[in-house]
């Protein structure tokens, strides 16, 4: 089973871990965790530590469809406050940086950051794997994801998704390691550049993906996939979220990205104990 390095601090995936998602943009799709200054952030991130987040994930830069790219100085005034803050009050805190930006990478590195999660793979900046490698060890999020949130969704035509899926991640990996990052964590990317059909296809084949051999996180929490399905708002999807999550568990997620922590971890806790009856 996996254990990856964290700068000096290992985490073990044996059992999968949660990872809480903290947005500090503006135009957050789900509204619910849109917190109005650093105090409330702090607070949220005591919230997700206190309930068994075992990494925080902080994001400036929107990733929604049709988002536009900010200025690395933008996006690193959204978080540096922040990381800062969350890493003075909570020394032993596991610090993910959701960005695109090799310049925004590096300036949340330089202040402590121990994860980088990067949407594009490093296709949107190619200084980002390279970065990340000479930081010795620094595990990379790598996502899948077709084009830039600009233009995603008008790409999402797939044959065989999980194939396909995969073909990239191999790629994407040889790159990787060549670089030399030593943990790289894969992110199927449900809902970048793909449609609901694609998605609930891909979450039913996400076990196809471990013979990758990399870490595999799923984060679909509160994406429309769920609402839309359902018919309900972003902030009605806590139950659909669970059920995939569960689904993705059950499927051999080893990292939850979820808005909700409790929640998720109450899923683990209850598909471990299914697993070991």
């Amino acid at each position: 089973m996996f254990t990856i390095n964290c700068r000096g601090k290992l985490l073990s995936l044996e059992t999968p871990v949660v990872m809480g998602i903290i947005n500090a943009t503006p135009d957050s799709f789900y509204e619910g965790h849109l917190e109005d200054g650093t105090e409330k952030m702090l607070a949220l991130a005591a919230e997700m530590l206190g309930e068994g987040a075992s990494i925080l994930d902080i994001g400036g830069q929107s990733t929604r469809p049709g988002s536009t790219r900010l200025t690395a100085e933008e996006e690193f005034s959204r978080i540096g406050p922040l990381l800062h803050c969350i890493l003075e009050q909570f020394p032993q805190a596991i610090i993910s940086v959701d960005t695109y930006s090799s310049d925004v990478a590096r300036a949340a590195l330089a202040s402590g950051a121990h994860i980088i999660n990067d949407i594009s793979a490093g296709r949107l900046d190619e200084n980002m794997i390279p970065l990340v490698a000479s930081y010795g060890n620094v595990p990379y999020v790598c996502m899948h994801m077709k084009g830039s949130p600009e233009n995603m969704q008008a790409l999402a035509q797939y044959e065989d998704i999980a194939v396909e899926v995969i073909d990239y991640f191999i790629g994407k990996i040889t790159n990787c390691r060549t670089a030399g990052i030593k943990d790289i964590i894969i992110d199927p990317g449900f809902g970048f550049a793909k449609n609901a059909t694609h998605n609930f296809k891909l979450l039913r084949n996400l076990q196809q993906l471990q013979i990758l051999d990399c870490p595999l996180l799923a984060g679909i929490s509160r994406k429309a996939t769920i609402y839309k399905t359902l018919g309900i708002t972003a902030a009605e999807a806590l139950n659909g979220t669970t059920v995939l999550n569960t689904v993705a568990l059950l499927n051999g997620a080893n990292i939850l990205r979820v808005h909700d922590v409790k929640e998720a971890k109450e899923a683990i806790t209850l598909v471990q104990q299914l697993n070991n009856a």
